[in-house]
């Protein structure tokens, strides 16, 4: 039995269309599918915690930073925000459609790219006040 595919057997094998990812190909065992969501929302719960970020550094902290680090660090935080909201829906689709062909997964960069944009957010935190 191919990983990621109905244990039971009943009928899902084989089945085309557009319910999990548009493609066609097997239905993948819905533990999967449903893991494959949680990811996304994952994703998409970081990119509203970087606007929160964002907001709470432009507007609600009462900082005594230069107006200009203040402004790099809440347009890096919401850069990051939408880069992470327009790539979660692409990698779910193409994670849904590479367990559909019985593919291996699709690598992914986000991960990476995520922990560089919020470390150097960090660092330019931790030195803003020195920047003033």
């Amino acid at each position: 039995m191919a990983a990621g595919r109905d244990p039971s057997g009943e009928g899902k094998a084989g089945s085309s269309g557009g319910r999990s990812g548009g493609s066609r190909g097997a239905e993948p065992d819905y533990r999967f599918t449903l893991a494959n969501e949680r990811t996304f929302l994952a994703w998409i719960r970081t990119a509203l915690a970087l606007i929160a970020g964002a907001v709470a550094v432009l507007h609600l902290v009462p900082l005594d930073w230069h107006s200009g680090v203040k402004l790099a660090v809440g347009f890096a935080l919401t850069g990051l925000a939408v880069v992470i909201t327009v790539y979660a829906p692409l990698r779910w689709l193409h994670v849904q459609k590479a367990m559909r062909r019985d593919q291996p997964l699709p690598m992914s960069a986000l991960p990476v790219l995520t922990a560089v944009g919020v470390a150097l957010v960090c660092a330019v935190v931790l030195f803003g006040n020195y920047w003033s």
